[in-house]
């Protein structure tokens, strides 16, 4: 029996509730002039009050040595087993957006992208340019046409849109043109089995057009394509835990992979107070609420320190309307960790904080990567997160005689 069987066979209904805080990629690397994480820059009183009387930890996303990808790291989040439930970012994008996908398409996420005069790539995000500009590009590029095919390209934010190809006999099963790093140009479409050769061809022929279409553009002169795929439901947060479950988040992309696990998305939160603000009058509406905090995500990313220090310190500002509401459990965690330093998700453990009145305090002083270290959670994949939570909102019953 897998370990979603297992929580499926085991879930009771409660009236407890879950708030689960994510602050993408709030892991970090020591700065070379301070030798302090973000975390351990930041003036946090709120976060380490409440780590004072939480359990505490590491976890691994993946697996320990893996840097994963937005989609299987949240997936992971809610229980499920990354290596076994893939989803490409192309249907979580899609599905972020309210796109019906159908059983034969194909979704795939889109990055904006600079190239320069040889056509290597100066930068993936096209200097993260405005959604209104993602909007007329769109539009520039929505037209490309090819026999018996239908293609859907619709903006989703700031520099990332998701296309969708329809028709007969196509594959997911396709390697990414992004090679997520600079000085080189963009990939080429691959199968990943037989029967995707003719679909390859197609994304190419559309990359082209598409490039073609471009060329006068800056800074968005090109595309890079991720995340192809077909979409397969996984059962949802209802079958398995017996949770009515909300999402609360600002970036279309998660908002997909909520809906994907059957949680409703509510609110329509701009920035991170007003997030809170939708917990706050939404509390007595659902069992689990997943609140997520993209800005410490896109700072790790522009590998600007001082800018994710301060959206710690924003949600730390913040954290008393959500304990204020007094939740059976509070988990603070991220989905994968991305130092500023590297400006990229990394391989490093994410740090954890389980509050509830049944959770066993560990001595730790300050919600840093450091100190959860030292906690009685120890080091444990991602996946088993959802259980503990659980268990802590007495909603699990007993395994075996």
């Amino acid at each position: 029996m897998d370990h979603l069987k297992i929580l499926k066979s085991l879930a009771i209904p409660a009236e407890s509730k879950i708030v689960l805080l994510v602050l993408d990629g709030v892991g970090g690397l020591p700065d070379k002039t301070s030798g302090r994480t973000e975390l351990e820059t930041a003036s946090t009183p709120n976060l380490d009050e409440l780590a004072k009387k939480s359990s505490c930890g590491l976890m691994d996303p993946i697996s320990m040595g893996l840097t994963p990808g937005s989609g299987p790291s949240h997936l992971a989040l809610f229980g499920y087993d990354p290596l076994k439930y893939q989803v490409g970012r192309g249907v979580l994008e899609a599905f972020g957006i309210g796109f019906e996908l159908g059983p034969s398409d194909v979704a795939a996420r889109i990055n904006f992208a600079t190239i320069d005069d040889e056509g290597l790539i100066t930068d993936r995000r096209a200097g993260r340019i405005s959604t209104e500009e993602n909007e007329r590009l769109c539009t520039l590029l929505k037209d490309i046409r090819m026999p018996a095919l239908e293609i859907f390209l619709r903006p989703v934010k700031e520099h990332r849109a998701v296309v969708v190809f329809r028709g007969q006999n196509l594959s997911g099963a396709l390697t990414d043109t992004d090679p997520q790093q600079l000085g080189v140009p963009p990939k080429e479409v691959q199968p990943l089995t037989p029967e995707g050769h003719g679909t390859a061809k197609i994304v190419e022929e559309f990359i082209a057009e598409a490039k073609k279409r471009l060329a006068v553009e800056h800074p968005a002169n090109m595309i890079l394509m991720r995340g192809f795929d077909r979409y397969e439901p996984p059962p949802s947060l209802q079958e398995l835990y017996l949770l009515k479950s909300a999402a609360i988040a600002m970036y279309p992309m998660y908002k997909g992979v909520a809906k994907l696990v059957g949680m409703e998305v509510i609110g329509e939160a701009t920035s991170i107070a007003e997030e809170f603000a939708v917990l706050t009058e939404r509390f007595s509406d659902y069992d689990f609420f997943f609140l997520h905090v993209k800005q410490t995500d896109s700072a790790g990313e522009d590998g600007d320190f001082r800018r994710k220090v301060a959206v710690i310190e924003e949600v730390d500002g913040l954290l008393p309307q959500l304990t204020a509401l007094k939740p059976d459990v509070i988990v603070v965690t991220c989905d994968h960790s991305t130092p500023a330093v590297l400006r990229s998700h990394s391989w490093h453990a994410a740090p954890v904080l389980l509050y509830s009145k049944y959770c066993r305090p560990d001595g730790i002083e300050t919600f840093t990567e450091r100190e959860c270290a030292k906690g009685c959670l120890g080091r444990f994949p991602t996946r088993n997160l959802m259980a503990l939570a659980l268990a802590n909102a007495l909603r699990l019953t007993k395994y075996g005689a």
